[in-house]
């Protein structure tokens, strides 16, 4: 059975982790960035504005993708995970400011219960 060595990027650049898991893995050509949320590196979260709560974890998954030696442009598929759905239309436009109007990635955005905060969002980079 061939295995893919997996490497955990780990980087003080971004919010921790909330729990047990990795900021990213890297196996093979592949970055899995994990949710990010509106949490700053020192781990204090932000629950201002919306386009705040989006902006900081855009950022902080830029960070971790830096830290993988890739960026965003490299993503392959986008979660996005909103408190309230009337923020569609303001997160498309935050949205286009970090992965540019051409050759995005494939996205999901869905509404759920998220608790004190508006906005999550996880990532699949390809850099092969």
């Amino acid at each position: 059975m061939l295995t893919v060595p997996k490497k955990i990027i780990s980087t003080p650049a971004a919010a921790p982790p909330g729990g047990p898991y990795s900021q990213a893995v890297v196996a093979g050509d592949f970055v899995y960035l994990a949710g990010a949320c509106p949490v700053l590196p020192d781990g204090t979260w932000v629950r201002g504005t919306f386009a705040e709560q989006a902006r900081l974890c855009f950022t902080n998954l830029a960070s971790v993708a830096e830290a993988a030696g890739a960026n965003l442009t490299q993503a392959v598929r986008v979660g996005i995970y909103l408190r309230d759905f009337a923020h569609f239309p303001e997160l498309n436009e935050i949205y286009a400011e970090f992965f540019g109007p051409d050759a995005l990635p494939a996205r999901t955005t869905i509404p759920v219960a998220l608790s004190g905060f508006d906005i999550e969002v996880d990532a699949v980079l390809y850099t092969g």
